[in-house]
């Protein structure tokens, strides 16, 4: 058994600084350890999956400068989840941080472990839990139990994210790690204070025939996103080809997969990467899969952080079929959970006032109501996805900063 300060100053020592994850019994200690030292960031998730897609989100902010002008690995990330929480990270874990060499260190704890008494729940899961991190091409090991053991499985990852991109994992088993106190009042609370703004702001025309295409709409973000200071990440399916097929750009991202995702990789980018203001481009469907993301977004989201809906109320790449996006507020939502204010339009230039807008305390969200449909012949992008990465990644090295 190991003491959570072992394997978090050790981990601290490989660049290891931000936390994310659904709590588990096994991993309160590091939980505890983490939220209590102000140096370090802990984000506790909606679902495993968004945990996921937002330690991605951290790696593709890149390295930063150390005090000495060397470069560094400052602030890898580390997903944390219970084995039952694999289900919900498949989808970013084999089409985001695979498919765009996007490195994570995963904690997965053992429930269920054959031989351990554990809850029928984990009767199932515990037994496949390593032929599903095979499945998924993750190398893994267990988890260390002894202090010695540290050091030499943290740099076995940190070699593997290092050489290939991608994640890596330790299984926790029951009683690896010591019990940890979470002091009263010593807890550091990343989130921002829960003050939500009065209302939505709606500004409608008056015949739908008249709402923007896709097209016009990706137009007006590419001429309010400058280059040199604009992320824009692009949901998956026809949002992020049309955006390529207009105008292909280095500080643009085309998500090809991980559907409901580009929230919490926004996020994390975002956080990482203070001196960039971070564009999420999300489409209903998408939305609608994860509203989780909107509670994160809404309590850890800085004011970098934007947070655009484009609705056509279909899904669109897959031949039309409906959403029920016409049946939900995303405004509203998105003022409940948080975000510093919100905004409903069908209006293209009110999108775009709100696009050139200053930032404000937190996340700024806007919901912009366009006509279903995709030009014929739409390009899929020549650049493979980890080129489109580490293109964007390039663009902005020169910039980077400590977080």
């Amino acid at each position: 058994m190991i003491e959570a300060r072992q394997f978090v100053e050790a981990a601290r020592e490989r660049g290891f600084h931000w936390y994310a994850g659904v709590p588990c019994s096994y991993l309160t200690p590091f939980i505890n350890y983490v939220l209590q030292d102000p140096s370090l960031h802990y984000l506790s998730m909606a679902n495993e999956g968004d945990a996921v897609a937002l330690m991605a989100g951290v790696a593709l902010g890149g390295e930063a400068a150390g005090t000495t002008g060397a470069r560094v690995q400052h602030g890898r990330g580390i997903a944390m989840m219970q084995n039952s929480g694999l289900g919900n990270a498949v989808s970013p874990l084999t089409s985001l941080t695979w498919t765009f060499r996007l490195p994570v260190l995963l904690i997965v704890t053992w429930r269920g472990e054959p031989g351990v008494p554990d809850e029928p729940q984990h009767a199932l899961m515990g037994p496949v839990t390593p032929e599903m991190l095979r499945t998924m091409q993750i190398p893994w090991e267990l988890f260390p139990s002894e202090s010695g053991a540290i050091g030499p499985v943290l740099d076995r990852a940190v070699a593997h994210m290092t050489e290939t991109g991608r994640p890596y994992a330790l299984v926790m088993q029951k009683g690896s790690v010591a019990p940890h106190a979470l002091k009263p009042g010593e807890a550091v609370n990343a989130s921002r204070p829960g003050t939500f703004a009065a209302a939505v702001v709606k500004d409608f025309a008056a015949d739908p025939a008249r709402r923007p295409s896709r097209r016009e709409a990706l137009q007006e973000v590419i001429a309010r996103t400058p280059g040199d200071s604009t992320v824009v990440l692009a949901s998956t399916g026809f949002c992020g080809r049309e955006l390529y097929a207009i105008e292909d750009r280095s500080n643009q991202l085309y998500m090809v997969g991980s559907m409901g995702c580009v929230v919490p990789l926004a996020l994390g980018l975002a956080l990482k990467r203070p001196d960039l203001r971070v564009l999420a481009l999300d489409g209903d469907g998408a939305a609608l899969m994860r509203l989780g993301a909107f509670a994160t977004a809404g309590a850890y989201g800085p004011r970098n952080l934007r947070h655009l809906l484009l609705d056509n109320g279909v899904h669109d790449s897959t031949g039309g079929q409906a959403t029920v996006s016409d049946h939900v507020s995303f405004g509203a939502i998105a003022v409940a959970c948080g975000y510093a204010d919100a905004l409903e339009t069908d209006r293209l230039d009110t999108v775009g006032e709100w696009l050139s807008a200053p930032d404000l305390r937190g996340p700024r969200f806007a919901r912009l109501l366009i006509r279903p449909g995709t030009p014929d012949g739409l390009p899929r992008p020549s650049m493979t996805p980890v080129d489109v990465k580490r293109r964007l990644m390039q663009h902005f090295a020169s910039a980077a900063g400590a977080t």
